[in-house]
């Protein structure tokens, strides 16, 4: 059986260390195991290939992938996969929501910390030599603690589930939106309410977290509208992807003073552009997509991918299946 990890990404973290494939070949002997990280003459290896390790394939480098049964992304997100061949086929995604979820939550957590303690606004003072006690305590918002306020969660994956646990342990009410409901509430998550009772929710949330795939429902869902149903002194974090915010209306929102404050990773062009208006908001956190970069990631995604390779040499069931049809 062959397996092929192709990952190609100017950033040398998200690339394929070299050992990957060795090791699969090591622990899983009948796997032929092919590492590439050029899409450049790749046709040979995609029609040969039953198991592919992807974040990106064209539809027309899929059709030519004949003997292909599963694809696994080692991103979270898998819209760039969502083309009509692949959703009508019977070839299994899967993707690496549980490599990334307790990572990123970190970064989630020393965001909200960061926009509590107004963190960015000392940073700028300190940089000018200027005691900035009376200027932050006059600002909006204030520096706060986080005992009380409330959290509220778009999504209840893994990075929001790990969320809900730090945010809840930390004395937060902690509230979110799921597509279905009845699935329950994780745990340190206080109410579960449906997505279309989103506008609810931004009422509510002193912070407002981001955690959810791209969809045409959530494209965009932050827009003015949105943003406007938000406190006005209520931060919006957003570390899912990009395009689930409206920058030109969250643009309009801080600098008009509609909503305190935000943090973002994600934006709709990365690297985000050098004259974008984004870059010089004084009540924007602006951090470039590292919220999951960790010394330990390509461990993590090897023990991912080992476990469900295992499974499906075995015949099992594999883990984290994407819905094609819903995209997540």
């Amino acid at each position: 059986m062959k397996l092929l990890t192709l990952v190609h990404h100017p950033f040398e973290l998200w690339n394929t260390p070299a050992w990957f494939s060795a090791r699969l070949h090591q622990d899983f002997p009948t796997v032929e195991a092919t590492q590439q990280s050029s899409y450049e003459g790749i046709e040979p290896y995609l029609k040969d290939a039953e198991v592919i390790v992807t974040w990106s394939l064209r539809p027309e480098q899929f059709r030519s992938a004949t003997k292909l049964r599963w694809i696994h992304s080692p991103a979270a997100a898998v819209h760039q996969l969502m083309f009509p061949e692949l959703i009508n086929s019977d070839v299994v995604l899967t993707n690496a929501r549980e490599v990334h979820g307790p990572v990123v939550a970190e970064q989630v957590l020393a965001m909200i910390f960061a926009l509590a303690k107004c963190l960015p606004q000392a940073a700028r003072f300190q940089q000018k030599h200027i005691w900035g006690q009376g200027p932050m305590w006059r600002g909006r918002p204030r520096p706060r603690e986080l005992a009380g306020a409330t959290l509220g969660l778009v999504g209840l994956g893994s990075i929001a589930r790990a969320v809900a646990k730090h945010g809840s342990n930390l004395g937060m009410r902690v509230i979110a939106v799921r597509e279905n409901p009845g699935k329950g509430s994780p745990e340190g998550v206080q109410q579960v309410l449906a997505s279309s009772q989103l506008d609810e929710l931004l009422a509510q949330s002193d912070y407002v977290v981001l955690a959810v795939p791209v969809t045409p429902a959530t494209n965009r869902m932050m827009d003015a509208a949105r943003l406007a149903k938000m406190k006005s002194d209520a931060c919006l974090i957003n570390v899912g992807r990009g395009p689930l915010v409206d920058e030109e209306a969250l643009a309009h929102a801080l600098r008009e003073k509609i909503i305190g404050g935000a943090a973002l990773d994600v934006f709709e062009a990365e690297p985000l552009p050098a004259d974008s208006p984004l870059w010089d908001l004084e009540n924007l956190l602006i951090t470039p997509h590292t919220a999951g970069l960790t010394g330990r990631l390509w461990e993590r995604h090897y023990q991912c991918v080992s476990e469900n390779l295992r499974r499906y040499l075995q015949g099992q069931p594999l883990h984290w299946v994407v819905d094609k049809k819903q995209g997540y």
